[in-house]
């Protein structure tokens, strides 16, 4: 069953300069791209790259606005629907997500140079903004781990600390990893061991045994947009050149809950410790923040058919804040310092939430090279393929702990990673029928972690008198692995995500 117990967080909030504990999932977050935008766009996987005509291609290429030949506006509506799928020592589980969002709008105005006078003949000047990424997403993996409890992550942290700290000290001035030895040690999950030699040791309350029935319930919320301003122009119809000036906006919430219990033998009532059977490990991350980047694009047209293109994306430069709020409840059996006539007790400790201090992510630059044959006005077809160095990814103050570790494991595990597009269109009459292919490798040497992702998309579009309306769905999936917890119990659930989305837009000339 899903985990039962009902979150009891206080209101408060603290602000702290104590550093909160980051991952390398935090950075791939921001730095891996999606397919959003248009309908069109979505319908031929974004291979637009030498194609342009597109207020969505202009992510991918700035150069690509020049192609409209007049001014135009386009909104679009997605229906997003994620099904993950999780093994966790071979038990099976399932959660799907549905939402709707108004995820693209967009302008764009074109002046053309009539006078003859120059040779740069035209310019256009767009603005869009896209939800770069949707996180709605839930993840629910349980099972019998035989051989870890939660418990270890509590104990780990604990080692080394002060038991002063931990029994007098205010949650609110400690750091993080004190902090998770405090909630530990509140909820008797681990207790003191004197080696008589002025240190202390700690040691589990959880019993051995192994068969630890275990859940792990995330449930995520938020977005990732960004708003671009483009100036493109073209010069004599053959070289056509463009920039973006994007500014991006961070609002992710996102809620795990882990859930334990065990029936292996209980410890002797005459050891004056307690006994955990279950544990409950509450938390509610926000963070949020902004961040700023930049993109330049060429497209050269040969001949009138051909054309081929060449795009740089900037790293994009986040300053982002977290607010973490913390919660363990157990069960206690012969707890020596809570007395119950049945001998079972919850200790529980919920904390005020913590505001850190602001860090800095940079996520990679990205290039891509693309090639486009445009059939007259009958179709045409499109690939993009596109480099991005994931090991360069950047958590600031890079200098300071803990981000000079984490910077330097990036360094080591993730690596380049190449992405194929593909994209066609044929029209008939008033109508299009379009599709797409994308390949995007992982951004780890070893993609057990984080693997590839594969991609289809289909759609019609159909123009009537000055307008256009446009559907796409589109289908991709990825394997990856999920920890519960990310030190003293680093036991992997094995997730299969399937991403479904349907994309309308309806675009206008004038």
């Amino acid at each position: 069953m899903k985990i039962i117990y009902t979150f009891m967080f206080f209101g408060l909030t603290v602000f702290t300069i104590k550093a909160q504990e980051t991952t390398i999932n935090d950075a791939l977050r921001l730095a891996v791209d999606n397919i959003t935008g248009t309908a069109r766009y979505r319908s031929m996987s974004g291979a637009f790259g030498a194609v342009g005509g597109d207020l969505s291609s202009i992510n991918q290429n700035p150069a690509g606005s020049i192609f409209f030949n007049n001014n135009l506006a386009t909104g679009s509506i997605s229906y997003f629907g994620v099904r993950n799928k999780s093994n966790y020592f071979g038990t099976q589980t399932a959660e799907n997500d549905n939402s709707l969002d108004l995820n693209q709008a967009g302008v764009v105005f074109v002046f053309n140079e009539t006078s003859k006078s120059t040779d740069w003949n035209k310019i256009s000047l767009a603005f869009n903004y896209e939800n770069t990424n949707n996180f709605k997403n839930t993840i629910f993996s349980a099972g019998t781990n035989p051989y870890n409890s939660i418990g270890n992550y509590f104990l780990d942290f604990a080692q080394g600390i002060p038991l002063d700290y931990l029994k007098n000290y205010n949650f609110n001035y400690l750091y993080f990893n004190e902090q998770q030895a405090y909630l530990g040690y509140k909820t008797y999950i681990f207790d003191p061991v004197d080696n008589n030699d002025g240190n202390v040791d700690y040691i589990t309350n959880v019993p051995s045994g192994g068969n630890y029935y275990q859940e792990n319930y995330i449930n995520s919320n938020g977005y990732n947009g960004k708003l671009t301003a483009n100036f493109a122009t073209s010069y004599k119809n053959k070289l056509f050149l463009g920039a973006n000036l994007n500014v991006h906006f961070v609002d992710i919430q996102k809620v795990f809950n882990i859930y334990e219990s065990n029936n292996n033998p209980i410890n002797d009532v005459n050891d004056n410790r307690s006994t955990i059977i279950d544990i409950l490990f509450q938390n509610e991350l926000f963070t949020f923040g902004s961040g700023i980047s930049f993109n330049l694009g060429a497209i050269y047209q040969p001949v009138d058919n051909f054309r081929i293109g060449l795009a740089y994306e900037s790293p994009t430069w986040y300053r982002l804040t977290d607010q973490l709020t913390q919660g363990v409840v157990t069960t206690s059996f012969n707890n020596p310092d809570i007395i119950t006539p049945n001998n079972i007790s919850s200790p529980y400790s919920f904390q005020d939430t913590q505001e850190f201090l602001p860090y800095y992510i940079q996520t990679p630059s990205k290039w891509t090279g693309s090639l486009a044959y445009i059939f007259g006005k009958r179709g045409l077809i499109s690939a993009d393929v596109s480099m991005k160095d994931y090991s360069v990814t950047r958590f600031k103050p890079k200098n300071s702990q803990p981000y000079t570790s984490l910077n330097t494991t990036m360094d080591s595990i993730l690596d380049n990673a190449m992405e194929v597009r593909l994209g066609g269109e044929y029209k008939i009459k008033q109508f299009a029928i379009r599709g797409g292919y994308r390949f995007e490798q992982s951004p780890y040497k070893i993609d057990q972690a984080f693997g590839d992702l594969t991609g289809y998309s289909g759609g019609i579009g159909y123009t009537f008198g000055e307008n256009r309306i446009d559907l796409a769905y589109t289908h991709e999936y990825r394997n990856m692995n999920q920890a519960f917890l990310s030190s003293g119990m680093t036991d992997m659930a094995r997730i299969n995500r399937k991403n479904n989305t349907v994309t309308v837009s309806y675009t206008i000339n004038f």
